[in-house]
């Protein structure tokens, strides 16, 4: 059997062809059933709280939820675009949220899984806005403005981030390697997976080895983990018109 994980999808109804990608992997999810599917963070280009409601956003729980109604379990994890999604939208769509670091038994193998920016603490500058964003005081506050206005300061957020990002350099935006061993060995574990950077591979580290999924801005991103030990790093091409 097989269990697969994904991150980094950045759905947003400006870019139909990822959300199209998307939703042809869920109806072929649906009918392989897989032992399970992970989701690894940065599902949504922006989420600004889980009472927020349009047909794109419908169309993807849907899918979610014809995945999970057969039985399938489905697990989700904050991404850093993602981190307000909460129990409304695991429970329209049938997903459980985990926590931020969780350790899961993969076919025998206890398997760290993470979203990934936690690792990457050369990037002082985002570690100080997500210590920020992430103060419950602040997200309850958040939750309590006029919907409207959660989405003018989401977008307002994006185009700040996406700023930001060009004058980083890569080597700031990738993992800390001191990082990566120091929960290798709090975890108790040799393998971990997680999402973030957008460099797809497979490192193999002093404790263990760490599996990094892709994003899905050219073509989707998919890691498949076999029972058997095999795990393969998948291309999911784009649908042409």
């Amino acid at each position: 059997m097989n269990t697969y994980f994904i991150a980094d999808l950045h759905l947003s109804d400006s870019r139909p062809d990822i959300t199209a990608c998307f939703l042809h992997f869920m109806r072929d999810m649906t009918a392989k059933k897989p032992d399970a599917l992970y989701v690894l963070g940065d599902l949504f280009e922006m989420w600004i709280g889980d009472d927020e409601t349009n047909p794109f956003l419908e169309t993807i729980k849907t899918a979610f939820k014809a995945f999970t109604d057969t039985g399938i379990p489905c697990y989700y994890i904050h991404g850093n675009r993602d981190f307000m999604i909460g129990k409304r939208f695991a429970k329209e769509t049938g997903m459980t949220l985990l926590d931020e670091h969780t350790v899961i038994d993969l076919y025998g193998t206890p398997t760290l899984i993470l979203h990934g920016d936690t690792l990457c603490l050369g990037d002082e500058q985002y570690q100080k806005y997500r210590k920020r964003v992430h103060q419950p005081w602040l997200q309850w506050l958040f939750m309590r403005l006029p919907l409207a206005y959660r989405v003018k300061i989401g977008n307002k957020i994006r185009a700040s981030s996406g700023k930001t990002k060009q004058t980083k350099s890569l080597n700031i935006m990738d993992v800390t390697l001191d990082e990566v061993e120091r929960r290798f060995q709090f975890h108790n574990v040799a393998h971990m997976i997680h999402g973030h950077t957008h460099r797809p591979n497979i490192h193999q580290h002093q404790f263990g080895e760490r599996i990094v999924l892709g994003d899905w801005y050219e073509q989707g991103s998919v890691l498949k983990c076999s029972d058997n030990g095999e795990k393969a790093l998948m291309s999911l091409a784009f649908e042409t018109q």
